[in-house]
């Protein structure tokens, strides 16, 4: 599947779930104290006093990004899907989203002091991983934090035609946590954590979370606009 596919396919999928997507999801990481831990890890990670943001990339209804800006975080939201971003607008008015790819985001290098691809690299062919990486790598400041969750498996590609109470189709892979590690750091970054979140439900996959880091001792870019929040 190519670049252009995949991100299509995914974009007219998010769209049509995006209200039940966010309803079925919204309680979910209150109940859910190991995803909370690596987010509250990451954002202790986020360098202080850079005055850069931190973005939650692949951000759907924004509701890592609301959690984000609970730990104090000067954080924003960035989708592939537009009705993702206008149920984030909604439920987060006070928070800034806007809609962009993880293959080329508009952002000035070295812009951000984080990110989170929260379940954002799950769509993308295993040959585009290298793109992606190179491009977080990119917008990361020297220091700068960035956390990654994803279903564990060996490339397994999945295809679903129903989901969130609405008939689609949409693909998404299952990846190798040992791959993902190794193009993180090909692309330049340090790997700090990783977990493994087993799964009671024998038809799910369990699920790894990384946290990976740019290492510092360059030049800050700040010159990107301060966020208020």
């Amino acid at each position: 599947m190519d670049g252009q596919t995949w991100i299509e396919t995914t974009r007219t999928a998010y769209d049509l779930v995006a209200a039940d997507y966010a309803e079925t999801l919204r309680d979910r990481l209150a109940g859910d104290p190991l995803e909370r831990a690596m987010l509250g890890a990451f954002a202790e990670l986020v360098p202080a006093g850079t005055g850069l943001p931190v973005a939650d990339l692949g951000c759907g209804p924004g509701r890592i990004t609301g959690h984000l800006h609970a730990l104090g975080l000067p954080v924003f939201g960035i989708d592939l899907s537009p009705q993702m971003v206008a149920v984030a607008r909604r439920t987060y008015p006070d928070l800034r989203f806007e809609e962009g790819s993880l293959l080329a985001l508009d952002l000035p290098g070295a812009s951000l002091a984080g990110a989170t691809a929260w379940f954002s690299i799950i769509h993308a062919p295993t040959e585009q991983l290298p793109v992606i990486c190179a491009e977080l790598h990119r917008v990361l400041a020297p220091g700068a934090p960035l956390a990654l969750a994803f279903q564990i498996g060996d490339e397994d590609l999945v295809h679903r035609d129903h989901a969130y109470g609405h008939d689609l189709s949409i693909y998404l892979y299952r990846r190798s946590p040992d791959l993902v590690a190794r193009l993180l750091r090909e692309a330049g970054l340090d790997l700090v954590a990783r977990m493994r979140r087993e799964t009671p439900d024998p038809d799910l996959p369990p699920a790894m979370y990384l946290i990976a880091r740019r290492p510092a001792g360059h030049e800050v870019n700040t010159s990107y606009p301060k966020t208020e929040s």
